[in-house]
């Protein structure tokens, strides 16, 4: 972490509140690598940074969608790799992963978009009787 970064942590309950989340949904993906804390404190609580927060979110953005948690790891390794690149390097292989990705996720929220449609005709037919 960076002495900026240092300053600018939260412990697991802010992330929390901040995310919606619960401390359990947190600890796990901890425990499954999707989400490691930027650092500890001394008495090894987990400290989490602004770039740790925005993380969880496309995590929590990526469940309604139905992505496994192998899914979820593997989209956040495209999207290290890519803010890991250095300037000019080939990342050709790893765009086009993260373009499955993409393909993939408007798959899912299009077939999410046909259930919600469903879902207001039968409400529309409860409503009618």
């Amino acid at each position: 972490m960076t002495a900026e970064e240092v300053v600018a942590t939260m412990h697991i309950g802010e992330l929390a509140d901040r995310s919606q989340m619960s401390l359990r949904t947190i600890r796990h993906y901890d425990e499954v690598g999707l989400l490691k804390p930027s650092g500890r404190t001394e008495g090894g609580f987990r400290l989490y940074t602004e770039r740790d927060f925005t993380r969880l979110l496309l995590i929590r953005r990526m469940k309604p969608l139905g992505f496994t948690l192998e899914a979820m790891g593997g989209l956040l390794r495209v999207i290290d790799a890519l803010e890991a690149a250095a300037p000019g390097q080939d990342v050709t292989d790893t765009r086009a992963e993260l373009n499955g990705f993409i393909e993939e996720a408007a798959r899912r929220r299009a077939k999410l978009e046909e259930q919600l449609g469903m879902a207001d005709e039968f409400l529309a037919l409860l409503r009618a009787r």
